[in-house]
């Protein structure tokens, strides 16, 4: 085969907490700095490989487990959405055009990661800051798409994207009758 390889095998996980107005932006999508290089110093959102055997979600299950301490069926996590949107990109690096599966997941406002030796910081940034926090434009689009297809009052997805994640089986959440 000729041309640059396709890759599907990293997942994106963009991990947001909703807040009383009072208490600042209702909004806030977490970030995760890179101890090491590629990328050191580079703030992203829950990131990582999928594993032999793995679904795409499972890998995103146990990258918020492994990087931010997140058990997706626990309490600190209120749901977990697979987002539609694929930005490929090409990663000069591997000569491939990456396409990455993307999930978001809602945590409760209080909720404070623990971090893996991968990550040595973290922080919320709101909607409004994510054009400057952001580095890529893949990752700009996808918090476009958790705000308007997740978090927006007029979402018809919604409920049709959420995963239904418990007893360590993941499958997609079923609402309202089929089409």
């Amino acid at each position: 085969m000729n041309g640059p390889r396709i890759r599907t095998d990293i997942v994106d996980v963009y991990v947001f907490r909703q807040r009383l107005p009072k208490e600042g932006p209702s909004v806030e999508f977490l970030q995760l700095r890179r101890r090491e290089e590629p990328l050191a110093g580079s703030w992203q959102p829950v990131m990582g490989h999928v594993e032999a055997g793995e679904t795409a979600t499972d890998a995103a299950v146990r990258e918020l487990r492994e990087e931010i301490g997140l058990q997706a069926a626990g309490m600190e996590c209120l749901g977990l959405w697979q987002l539609n949107g694929v930005h490929p990109f090409y990663m000069a690096r591997g000569d491939a055009i990456v396409m990455s599966p993307r999930f978001a997941a809602q945590v409760r406002p209080e909720f404070e990661p623990r971090l893996c030796e991968e990550h040595d910081a973290w922080r919320w940034v709101a909607p409004e800051d994510v054009e400057t926090c952001f580095m890529w434009p893949g990752q700009r689009l996808a918090i476009q798409e958790v705000m308007r297809e997740i978090v927006g009052a007029a979402s018809r997805s919604r409920e049709h994207l959420r995963l239904d994640v418990g007893q360590g089986e993941v499958r997609p959440g079923q609402s309202g009758p089929p089409l």
